[in-house]
């Protein structure tokens, strides 16, 4: 049985995306800062049929929680088969480039990027054991320079510096990830939008439900090898990869 870990997962996307993996025969670690409400998110999981699941204690932002959910994982199954990064924080609206403060920056971007970084970098030992790992990082089409700079982009008047910003940078950084592993034909490494989601990341705006978001990160997640690696995906927008702009 393939195991999966995703950070930020007892509650929204995160949560959407371990039930359709637990639906594919996977283990899935739900990652959470507060061990009780992963606890709590796999109690009611386990009472609507689900097995094979676990809430492991995981802040991003903190190396030694991180190591300690790797050495956990490695203990129990000796590899990790997926790695989602999903665990993210907006950082609070509106976000002005003029006035938005470094502390606000540096803020959203332990979370959103520092995180994504140490967590790959503790886990890729583990992933690579794995005959096909696979590793998603959460982003956004916002994050796309090309939309964001389009004036006749349908959210061109949505500007969020802070959160942008630090998604742009995550976006550049699994582009370098990808190439960095590119001669292990094993790894598949995407970054994937789930769609404008209804969760309470958005106020539960939004044209996408949970379970569309979950099914669409979890389709990267399970990619064959002749699978994308590289790629900023964004199906709600783009239906195919190789027209997603940058």
């Amino acid at each position: 049985m393939k195991s999966a870990l995703i950070t930020g997962a007892n509650k929204g996307i995160g949560l959407a995306t371990a039930k359709e993996l637990l639906q594919n025969e996977y283990f899935v670690y739900i990652g959470c800062r507060d061990i009780q409400k992963g606890e709590a998110a796999v109690n009611d999981l386990l009472a609507k049929g689900f097995g094979n699941i676990k809430a492991i204690e995981l802040d991003v932002t903190n190396s030694k929680s991180i190591l300690s959910a790797k050495n956990i994982i490695e203990k129990e199954k000796g590899k990790l088969d997926v790695l989602i990064n999903n665990a993210g924080i907006s950082g609070g609206f509106p976000q002005s480039a003029l006035t938005a403060t470094s502390e606000q920056f540096y803020s959203v971007f332990a979370t959103n990027l520092f995180g994504v970084v140490s967590v790959t970098q503790i886990f890729v030992e583990l992933l690579k054991k794995s005959n096909q790992p696979r590793i998603v990082n959460v982003s956004t089409a916002m994050a796309s320079i090309t939309i964001a700079s389009n004036p006749e982009s349908p959210t061109n008047e949505f500007k969020t510096s802070v959160y942008q910003s630090s998604k742009a940078a995550l976006n550049m950084y699994t582009v370098n990830l990808a190439y960095e592993l590119r001669d292990s034909s094993k790894f598949k490494i995407n970054m994937v939008c789930p769609g404008y989601t209804q969760t309470d990341f958005t106020g539960h705006q939004g044209t996408s439900t949970p379970e569309q978001a979950g099914k669409r990160i979890a389709k990267y997640a399970m990619i064959d090898e002749k699978g994308p690696t590289g790629k900023f995906i964004s199906e709600e927008y783009f239906p195919e990869p190789a027209s997603c702009p940058w």
